[in-house]
């Protein structure tokens, strides 16, 4: 028997015979947020019924060719303003700079389907721009041309407007980290501002360009209210409605399980078309870097560039919303503050869920740092990079057939209606909030972690703290920004989410985007804009910390 248990611990690796229970709480964790995925991905093994024929028949095609030329669209309108405001206000000088670099960060305040709503309440035929060009030209609806607000290169501008900042902030962050020395060689060589640019700065800024396009491509995949609105056919318009209107969930999966193909393949692409490169960055950076002194002609064109994202974004989005919700539109102060508190409670207790659980598994990582602790870290962060319609519908299935079970367990054995505890509550919401956005918890918590000297840990187990004294009594007050931070972006992106909402909410419980879209959906523009300028609002407060720590950083 001694034997025995020496040849095991020969064999199997130490860190398994080393868990403790923060370990074991990540693993645990990473296997349940799985759960969406691996259901969604299962679903290809059920066999495709007459549901599935019917859809590959008739608009799968269109689901397919849609949704490509979505995310070229987008692609394309990220980079064009992306790249431009990041070159102009890293590494040139001019009047207003500091400025447009914080205003640049404003349209990630607004959701996508807010400023489509927006948008269509000014262009549509009955808006007031159309209704003004037919009062001074006397022309009647079919005798001019205007531009089809409800359409794909629609949707593609209003996606572009809010998802630029993503592409706009990495490639800002990777051009100030550039060598100001590599440039200086590049103009040795004879090469103009531009040919440096074109051949020297953008290629090295390559890895994080790619990173925030991606970024932005996978919420074009998530998107909903914005598509649905202008009577676009995707992926997630199509589970919608297999879910609702065709009422086959095992169809709407295998949908979903094609949307997922996408999004691994957005992921594989990526990673592919950098295999044979390698980026290098000099140590020896400048805290200073040398600037480009714009002249005035030029300190004009930036503020066009710059200014034109803002303002079509923003700054008319959020003027509009003001001015409706404040002088036309009609609602219910009761129902309408009684939507506030859900909306509220949900996105706090969603984020507090998010917050507790990435610290755990934060914190596991710091103490355990072997292969399968990392691999849960990573599992749970995937959530991220999925649609809310995936998650919502890899939840609903199983939790579904859990409550269908114990509804017959409890009616047979104690004759008892006990209803659907898992899918007809909150409990469902929370979960596919919990998979949906604990990787951007779990990357502030971990980044407040980081800045926490290991030697600190040491000396506080030395003093008789065991591992939790030592997270609850250390490590929680000294992340308590990181903490609060974490908590504050998780509850703004919980507000503003509609697709999981739209799946899972329990019957006759709505939130302001819920309600937003509901009262789009009728038509009712101007009527949605006090819940909608209530979200954009309440987004505008992680942008304002994302901009204070990013000029925190610079000054540092």
């Amino acid at each position: 028997m001694l034997g025995f248990r020496l040849y095991l611990m020969m064999k199997i690796p130490k860190y398994l015979t080393r868990f403790n229970w923060l370990s074991s709480c990540a693993l645990i964790t990473a296997v349940i947020l799985s759960l969406p995925i691996l259901v969604v991905a299962s679903s290809i093994f059920d066999g495709f019924g007459a549901t599935w024929t019917h859809l590959a028949n008739t608009v799968l095609t269109d689901y397919v060719i849609n949704s490509t030329l979505l995310l070229l669209g987008v692609a394309v309108g990220v980079l064009l303003i992306g790249i431009p405001t990041a070159w102009f206000t890293s590494v040139c000088d001019f009047t207003g700079k500091k400025l447009l670099t914080w205003l640049l960060l404003l349209p990630l305040a607004v959701p996508a389907y807010i400023v489509a709503y927006t948008y269509t309440g000014l262009l549509d035929f009955a808006g007031p721009v159309q209704t003004q060009i037919r009062q001074l030209t006397g022309l009647n609806y079919g005798e001019y041309w205007f531009f089809e607000i409800r359409s794909l290169p629609g949707a593609v501008m209003m996606l572009t407007l809010v998802l630029y900042p993503y592409v706009y902030l990495l490639a800002r962050a990777a051009f100030l980290e550039q060598s100001t020395s590599a440039l200086e060689v590049c103009r040795t060589l004879g090469y103009s501002r531009t040919q440096a640019f074109f051949k020297l700065s953008l290629p090295m800024a390559r890895p994080a360009i790619i990173a925030g396009l991606t970024l932005a491509l996978m919420e074009t995949l998530a998107d909903y209210g914005t598509v649905q609105f202008f009577g676009v056919s995707t992926f997630t318009t199509g589970i919608f409605r297999t879910f609702y209107g065709l009422g086959d969930p095992t169809a709407a999966a295998q949908l979903a399980s094609v949307l997922l193909s996408f999004v691994a393949f957005l992921i594989i692409l990526e990673r592919y078309s950098r295999r044979l490169y390698r980026y290098h960055s000099s140590n020896e950076l400048r805290a200073i870097p040398a600037l480009i002194k714009l002249s005035t002609k030029h300190t004009c064109i930036a503020w066009i560039i710059c200014l034109l994202p803002i303002s079509i974004g923003f700054l008319i989005p959020s003027s509009v919303l003001a001015y409706w919700a404040f002088t036309q539109a009609t609602f219910e102060a009761s129902a309408f503050f009684s939507l506030a508190w859900n909306s509220f409670y949900l996105a706090l207790s969603a984020a507090m869920i998010a917050v507790i659980l990435s610290l755990v598994m934060a914190y596991a990582k710091r103490l355990k740092n072997s292969p399968p602790v990392n691999s849960a870290v990573t599992i749970a962060g995937l959530g991220y990079a999925l649609p809310g319609t995936i998650i919502a519908i890899g939840i609903i299935i199983p939790l579904a057939w859990l409550d269908h079970r114990l509804i017959n367990f409890f009616a047979d054995y104690f004759d008892f209606e006990i209803g659907l505890l898992m899918s007809g509550t909150l409990f469902a919401l929370l979960f596919a909030y919990t998979v949906r956005f604990l990787a951007v918890s779990m990357g502030a918590v971990q980044s407040g972690l980081d800045k926490i000297k290991p030697s600190l840990d040491d000396a506080a187990r030395s003093l008789g703290n065991n591992n939790t004294m030592v997270l609850k009594n250390i490590h929680a007050p000294l992340m308590r920004s990181s903490l609060l931070t974490a908590l504050l972006i998780v509850f703004v992106d919980v507000l503003k989410e509609l697709p999981a909402t739209l799946i899972l909410r329990p019957f006759n419980f709505n939130t302001l985007a819920v309600h937003a879209y509901e009262l789009a959906s009728d038509e009712r523009l101007i009527d949605a804009a006090p819940a909608s300028l209530m979200i954009v609002c309440v987004g505008l407060l992680p942008v304002i910390i994302l901009s204070r720590s990013i000029s925190n950083k610079r000054e540092h």
